[in-house]
C-alpha cells in the first residue's frame, strides 16, 4: 500500500528499527525541549488562528497583513487577560505570609491531633527498646546567592528568546497558510502528494479551531458564572476566581481541580464558618459539573471526545516531558490525532484506541460510517 492511500496505523507490525526511531525521537523531544516547545506552541496557534486569517484572505486582504493583524489581536487578548489577573494576584502573593499564618491557625487543632497520635505511636515503639540520642546532622554549607541582575538574565534571556521564536514561527505559519504546511509535510514522506496532506490539514485545522472556539465560549461562560457566584458568597476579588476558572478550564481534570483547591483555600482564609467554606466549594463543584456534563457534550459533541484515560496520560507525560507547555499541548494533540485517524483509510484501529469508552450502538454506527466514507 502506498502512502497516497493513507497512513497505515494498524496493518504492519512495529519493527525494531521503527521502535528505535520512535525512542530516539522521544529522547530528542525531552532533551531538546527548550527548542521544540516554542515550535509546538506556534504550530498550535497556527492551526487555531488560521481560520480567521483565511477568512480575511478570502475578502482579498493580503495574507501577510491578515496574519500580522490576527496575531497581534490574539497576543493583545492574552496580554489583557494577564493584566486583569495580575494586580489582584500580586495582592494575594503579597499577603501570602499572612495567609499561611491564618491557615496554620485554622488547621492547628487537626495538626495537634495528628502530632498526638504520632507521639503515641513513637512511645509504643520505644516501650521494649532503648532509645538512642539523636546525632546532630552536619550543618549544610551556606548557599551561594546570585545577584538580582544575573538571576534576571539567567531566567529572562531564554524566555525572551523562546517568545521571539514562537511569534516569528507563528507569523510564518499564518502567512504561508495550510498550503505551505502541506508542501513541507509531503516533502518528508515518499509518494505523498501535497493535495492529500492539504485535505487532512484542512480537516485538522477546522476541527481543532472549532474545538477551541466552542471551548473558549464555554470557558468564558464558566468564568462569568463562577465570578458571579463568588461575588454572591462574598469572596474577595471574585472576578479573579472567575478568570482563573476560565483559564484553567482549558486543562482537563487538573484545571478544575486546581481552581477548586484555590477557591477552597481562599474561602477558608476569608470566612470563619465551615458552612460558608463548604458553600463556596460546593457551588463551584456544581458549576464545574454542570459545565462538564451538560455544556461540553451539548456544544462540543461526542465527535471530539477522546478516551479520558488517554487524556490523563497525555497530561501526565506532557507535564513530565515539557512542563506546563506539555500540559497545554496534550489535549489538542490527541484531538488532531483523532481527526487524522477519522480521515485516513487505515485509521480505524487508532480511532478505536483514541475514542471514548463507549460501547453504545450509536458509536458503532459512527465508526461504520467513517469506514464507508473512507472506502
Amino acid at each position: 500500500m502506498t502512502c497516497k492511500e493513507g497512513f497505515n496505523f494498524g496493518s504492519s507490525p512495529i519493527t525494531a528499527g521503527k521502535a528505535i526511531i520512535w525512542g530516539a525521537l522521544g529522547v530528542l523531544l525531552y532533551v531538546a525541549h527548550v527548542a521544540f516547545i516554542p515550535l509546538a506552541l506556534a504550530l498550535l496557534f497556527g492551526l487555531v488562528l488560521s481560520a480567521p486569517v483565511e477568512a480575511l484572505h478570502k475578502i482579498r486582504v493580503p495574507r501577510s497583513l491578515s496574519a500580522a493583524l490576527i496575531l497581534v489581536l490574539a497576543l493583545t487578548a492574552l496580554g489583557g487577560i494577564v493584566a486583569i489577573m495580575w494586580t489582584p494576584a500580586q495582592e494575594w502573593f503579597a499577603k501570602a505570609p499572612q495567609t499561611m499564618t491564618t491557615i496554620k491557625h485554622k488547621v492547628s487543632p487537626i495538626a495537634k491531633f495528628i502530632n498526638h497520635v504520632d507521639d503515641l505511636r513513637k512511645n509504643a515503639g520505644n516501650l521494649g527498646g532503648q532509645t538512642h540520642p539523636a546525632v546532630a546532622a552536619p550543618a549544610a554549607p551556606a548557599a551561594v546567592t546570585e545577584s538580582a541582575p544575573t538571576l534576571i538574565l539567567d531566567v529572562g534571556a531564554p524566555a525572551l528568546a523562546s517568545a521571539l521564536c514562537f511569534m516569528i514561527v507563528t507569523l510564518f505559519l499564518l502567512t504561508g497558510g495550510p498550503p505551505m504546511m502541506a508542501r513541507m509535510t509531503a516533502a518528508f514522506v515518499d509518494d505523498l502528494n501535497a493535495s492529500y496532506v492539504l485535505n487532512i490539514l484542512d480537516k485538522v485545522r477546522a476541527e481543532v479551531g472549532h474545538f477551541y472556539l466552542i471551548t473558549t465560549l464555554i470557558n468564558v461562560g464558566l468564568g462569568a458564572v463562577t465570578g458571579a457566584a463568588m461575588w454572591a458568597w462574598g469572596m474577595p476579588t471574585p472576578f479573579l476566581w472567575g478568570a482563573l476558572a476560565a483559564v484553567l478550564n482549558y486543562i482537563p481534570y487538573a484545571g478544575p481541580g486546581t481552581t477548586l483547591l484555590v477557591i477552597t483555600v481562599v474561602a477558608a482564609v476569608s470566612f470563619s464558618t465551615l458552612s460558608h467554606i463548604l458553600g463556596v466549594a460546593g457551588t463551584y463543584i456544581l458549576i464545574s459539573t454542570s459545565e462538564g456534563q451538560v455544556a461540553q457534550p451539548l456544544l462540543v459533541g461526542r465527535r471530539m471526545q477522546v478516551n479520558p484515560l488517554l487524556i490523563f496520560l497525555g497530561l501526565w507525560f506532557g507535564g513530565l516531558f515539557w512542563g506546563i507547555p506539555g500540559i497545554i499541548l496534550a489535549t489538542p494533540a490527541l484531538v488532531a490525532l483523532k481527526v487524522i485517524a477519522e480521515n485516513t483509510k487505515n485509521g480505524k484501529p487508532l480511532l478505536e484506541f483514541l475514542g471514548p469508552n463507549d460501547q453504545s450502538p450509536g458509536r458503532d454506527a459512527q465508526l461504520k460510517k467513517f469506514a464507508r466514507r473512507l472506502d
